[in-house]
């Protein structure tokens, strides 16, 4: 079995930052790419950013140049830096992750149960 925990959410003042972690566990052969969604209250769930296994990444308009993901291979972990927030930015952030479990060599999407973010003005 394979899961996904997040952590590192709560609440900021706007232009206060945040980071998010995401560790996955279980039986894991080998993790693809790894992304950051989020859910606002009242809107679909969105790609926030999203890194390769190569460490190639790739952000939304709206996390461009104040978010920066990342990951360690080696604790099959991913963080999420958040600067700058505003607002708009409150939401449910979703971990999720393209991966291939052992001993079936199955690919599975996981995602993390969520964790929430608030920005007070």
């Amino acid at each position: 079995q394979v899961q996904l925990v997040e952590s590192g959410g709560g609440s900021v003042q706007a232009g206060g930052s945040l980071r998010l972690s995401c560790a996955a566990s279980g039986s894991i052969l080998s993790i693809n790419v790894m992304a950051w969604y989020r859910q606002a209250p009242g809107k679909q769930r969105e790609l926030v950013a999203v890194i390769s296994s190569g460490n190639n990444t790739n952000y939304a308009d709206s996390a461009k140049d104040r978010f920066n993901i990342s990951r360690v291979n080696a604790k099959n972990t991913v963080y999420l830096q958040m600067n700058s927030l505003k607002p708009e930015d409150t939401a449910v952030y979703y971990c999720n992750a393209g991966l291939i479990v052992k001993p079936s060599w199955r690919k599975l999407e996981v995602w993390g149960q969520g964790t929430l973010v608030i920005v007070s003005s």
